[in-house]
């Protein structure tokens, strides 16, 4: 996939706020359901059932776009946006889809825009986000750091910096960002820009094109590690000096950054983001040979006192 920028996308590259509830649905739902790419039939657990997603999922480099709604900040707004979906938009993305005889009826009711079928979609997209509330904590620490080290990264290196490490195999040769795709794809952005979607429910990115917006590209990032030892790591956060490192991360910063920050030496803030990330207080995230950390919403509640 070559994505082509204009010197005016350059400068309508957008970072997403936070973690997107209804792309982390579909997306997890997405990968569950990985056997209906393949040659065995479709597999259900406690947590997933076949329904309407699980046949809107059978293209394995297809995605309707009505399933992503980017500038929702919440599932409820999503899914209020997915039920206002005129009918023509939905037929021509339903379009595309394998038709079987499992899913023929339903692609038809869809590209009909029946209220039954759209009510159906609703209920089972909403049934599929409570498989991803469990790590929505985790999910919301992951693009928190993340989002800071994208910021940390244009800060110092400009747009260049930031489109070069977005991905370990992609490559940024000006003006186009050359990714890993099945197929070879060229899709120009015509200066309508790029919003940027960290997900930790994909291990691909998808992109969504749209003719009079800007272009959205969903990129993976690595979910954070839970506590480790949650139990016996929080008694050491009465110290004086790792109190100040966690109010040192109030703004994200490099361990060098805390360590000024906080009046210690770079090895001593260094254990001392280890034991907070441990008790589930801060994130760490490589880049490069530095490490950026970042407060978990627990951190910024800790701080508020809201945790106390």
């Amino acid at each position: 996939m070559r994505l082509h920028f204009l010197p005016a996308d350059l400068r309508r590259i957008t970072l997403a706020p936070g973690p997107d509830p209804l792309t982390e649905t579909v997306l997890a739902a997405r990968r569950r359901y990985a056997p209906l790419h393949g040659s065995r039939s479709s597999e259900t657990d406690g947590t997933t059932r076949p329904g309407v997603l699980h046949g809107l999922l059978g293209a394995r480099d297809y995605l309707p776009d009505f399933l992503l709604q980017p500038e929702a900040t919440d599932l409820p707004t999503a899914l209020d946006l997915v039920g206002r979906i005129s009918g023509a938009r939905l037929a021509a993305e339903v379009a595309p889809l394998p038709a079987t005889p499992g899913t023929a009826r339903l692609h038809g009711e869809l590209a009909s825009g029946t209220p039954e079928a759209r009510r159906a979609l609703i209920e089972d997209l909403r049934h599929h986000h409570t498989a991803v509330l469990p790590l929505w904590p985790r999910t919301r620490a992951a693009v928190a750091a993340d989002r800071a080290l994208r910021a940390e990264t244009l800060m110092r290196g400009g747009v260049d910096a930031l489109l070069a490490t977005l991905g370990t195999h992609w490559r940024w040769r000006p003006p186009t960002l050359h990714i890993p795709w099945r197929g070879t794809y060229d899709v120009p952005l015509c200066g309508r820009g790029l919003l940027l979607v960290p997900s930790c429910a994909t291990d691909t990115p998808t992109l969504m094109y749209r003719p009079e917006d800007p272009a959205v590209l969903v990129y993976p990032v690595r979910l954070t590690d839970p506590p480790a030892h949650s139990a016996d790591v929080l008694g050491p956060l009465l110290g004086r000096t790792r109190a100040a490192v966690l109010s040192a991360l109030r703004v994200p910063a490099t361990t060098t950054a805390v360590a000024e920050r906080a009046g210690v030496s770079p090895s001593s803030a260094s254990e001392h983001a280890t034991v907070l990330r441990n008790a589930g207080l801060v994130t760490t995230t490589r880049t490069g040979v530095s490490v950026l950390h970042a407060l978990t919403p627990l951190g910024e509640d800790l701080l508020r006192g809201e945790a106390l």
